[in-house]
């Protein structure tokens, strides 16, 4: 089985809550100490990389689309738009991984 290194990015979070370091944005990284407490499963490693790539392909079909889009038109109304359609890549993962977990193999 292989070790979780995911757990060590809180070390990075630790710093951000505790002020050593100036950017206030590094105390998310504290989450990513949650996975050191998580065992690995085959299963579920497999459903979360399908998921992964589920939402990647869904960021990338959408940030290729918007930046030809606001490129051609020279306009920048449709960001907006844009940047909430970028944000539904975690739904896309939650969504993936459901499906994945409920189908099974």
């Amino acid at each position: 089985m292989r070790k979780n290194n995911f757990g060590y990015l809180g070390l990075i979070g630790l710093t951000g809550l505790l002020g050593f370091v100036n950017f206030w944005l590094f105390s998310f990284f504290s989450f990513f100490a949650l996975f050191a407490f998580l065992k690995g499963d085959e299963r579920i490693d497999r459903n979360i990389g399908r998921a992964t790539r589920n939402a990647f392909i869904f960021d990338t079909i959408v940030a290729t689309f918007s930046m030809a889009y606001i490129a051609s038109s020279k306009t920048f109304d449709a960001m907006p738009l844009f940047a909430a359609l970028l944000s539904q890549g975690l739904t896309i993962f939650g969504l993936s991984y459901w499906f994945y977990a409920e189908k099974g193999d």
